[in-house]
């Protein structure tokens, strides 16, 4: 005989995983952010393109998503039992690492072009990821929806400043170049 989890069994379920996946993403999210920003001389350098929102958009549209996203996670992760959880959840993590590494590239090592390759996969892994939620709980692929229209607008985005700083931008606006000499003394 199997029994079932009460209502009350499943909501503790989802807030436990809820308190587990929320803070996660937004510390993963936060740490990501500490290897590169928008406050270098190089990205300020850069033609910014007509569709870059004000910058303050970026820290607001990302909180939301990352909480969207790590209650979204909850609700698979709290699906007990359902068919293509653990697959899911796997599916997310290997996504996930995308979106963490773009920030890094983009901003911390300046390659626009590979930051762009890693947003493309990030928003083909996350269709998957939508189609895997979605067949563990509807509510949770759909709430990845805003998340998917972001990433897809973040990738335009990228590769607008490609096309409009072909050279992939000056290392220093102001064209200073820091040099240090190794050399025996």
């Amino acid at each position: 005989m199997q029994t079932l989890a009460s209502k009350g069994q499943l909501r503790a379920s989802f807030v436990r995983w809820a308190l587990f996946f929320v803070p996660l993403i937004l510390l993963l999210g936060f740490v990501s952010g500490e290897f590169g920003g928008a406050d270098t001389p190089w990205f300020a350098g850069l033609d910014k393109p007509a569709i870059f929102p004000p910058p303050a958009v970026f820290g607001i549209v990302w909180g939301v998503l990352y909480v969207m996203i790590g209650l979204a996670g909850a609700m698979v992760a709290s699906a007990w039992g359902a068919r293509g959880r653990a697959m899911a959840l796997g599916a997310f993590a290997l996504h996930f690492v995308g979106p963490l590494a773009w920030t890094p590239v983009f901003f911390g090592l300046q390659e626009m072009q590979i930051a762009l390759y890693v947003l493309g996969y990030s928003v083909v892994s996350l269709l998957v990821v939508i189609v895997l939620y979605w067949r563990v709980r509807r509510l949770a692929g759909i709430m990845l929806l805003p998340y998917f229209a972001w990433a897809s607008f973040a990738t335009v985005l990228n590769y607008q400043f490609i096309v409009q700083n072909p050279g992939g931008g000056a290392a220093d606006p102001n064209g200073a170049v820091e040099r240090f000499d190794l050399g025996e003394e």
